[in-house]
């Protein structure tokens, strides 16, 4: 299959966004499909950002998804913001999709709700412009959360009418559900890991061991006399998530059984969690700092898919300006 996906440059990576989205693109990858991974900057321009640091956000998130095993010999891996087809045919869908379809997105209204300051004629857009970056490369699959996926029945809607219209163009992409945990806020567990929550909630897959230790330290176990164990049970999701040897599971299983009596020592827990933790990201830290002392490489990376896509986009774009009678 033909898959893609990107990810926004909006600051460090955490451990929510490794197990919702790059740790499921490196399998999919390993498994020979055809993938397309980008850095979606475009998009990240619909919340607020400084144009001092955009660039450096850019070439960081570049670096982190090849250091985290993103294969450019297995993978075509570029810059949203480079290929200008994107956004042509953005505009182009834009005839297709009515205001009372994007109003009732629900990740419009919970970012709008958030920076009210800023709600943009970018964000409103945002699903079609998603759209173009998907079709416009006619991919068969999109790995995706649960909150993507009324995004994607809108690349859908829009792949149909399309051909509905001017003739069999677009494939209509079907969801690939990325099935992770729902990874929580170390310091509130009522709400999604996220760096708005300050960075103390989350871990970044930058922070070294002794950061780990004392971010788990603190966080929000079980509370009010052991009876919300909500917490807990993030801690242990969290555990889960990195506990794919089988001696981790065991333990896993022992420390689940534990919480579930009443009588888990978060003193010893806790240690264990940031352990797993720190261990899991030896590899990706190590392969980081050699990419920082190469930066080159990596730009060189974005270049060479630069080049692949921007041909394939443009193809079709001609495609779509043909049957719509732009071409004379």
């Amino acid at each position: 299959m033909r898959i893609l996906s990107g990810i926004q440059p909006s600051g460090e990576l955490h451990i929510g966004n490794y197990l919702g989205a790059i740790k499921n693109w490196i399998k999919l990858q390993n498994e020979k499909n055809e993938c397309w991974f980008f850095v979606a900057d475009y998009h990240s321009l619909t919340e607020n950002y400084n144009p001092k640091e955009k660039s450096k956000e850019i070439l960081n998130l570049a670096t982190d998804l090849l250091a985290l095993g993103l294969d450019p010999k297995k993978s075509t891996i570029f810059q949203q913001s480079q290929i200008e087809s994107h956004a042509n045919l953005a505009w182009i869908f834009n005839t297709l999709v009515r205001m009372s379809e994007l109003e009732r997105m629900t990740q419009y209204k919970d970012k709008a709700s958030i920076q009210k300051e800023n709600v943009n004629i970018g964000l409103f857009g945002y699903p079609i412009l998603m759209a173009a970056d998907i079709l416009i490369y006619k991919a068969d699959a999109v790995p995706v959360g649960e909150d993507q996926i009324q995004h994607l029945e809108l690349t859908r809607d829009i792949a149909h009418r399309f051909n509905e219209k001017f003739g069999q163009t677009f494939p209509e992409p079907k969801s690939l559900l990325t099935e992770t945990p729902r990874i929580m806020s170390l310091l509130d567990p009522t709400k999604k890991m996220s760096k708005s929550g300050g960075e103390k909630s989350y871990i970044a897959l930058t922070d070294f061991p002794e950061i780990i230790q004392e971010k788990i330290k603190s966080a929000v176990s079980d509370t009010g006399g052991g009876k919300d164990k909500r917490g807990g049970e993030n801690l242990l999701e969290i555990f889960n998530a990195f506990a794919e040897t089988k001696n981790g599971q065991s333990e896993y299983s022992n420390y689940k059984r534990y919480h579930e009596e009443g009588t888990l020592k978060y003193a010893e827990f806790k240690p264990a969690l940031a352990e797993l933790i720190s261990n899991y990201f030896a590899d990706y830290r190590a392969k980081r700092a050699e990419l920082l002392e190469n930066p080159d490489f990596v730009k060189n990376v974005l270049t060479e898919g630069n080049k692949k896509t921007s041909a394939i986009a443009e193809a079709t774009l001609q495609e779509v300006k043909q049957k719509l009678g732009l071409i004379i």
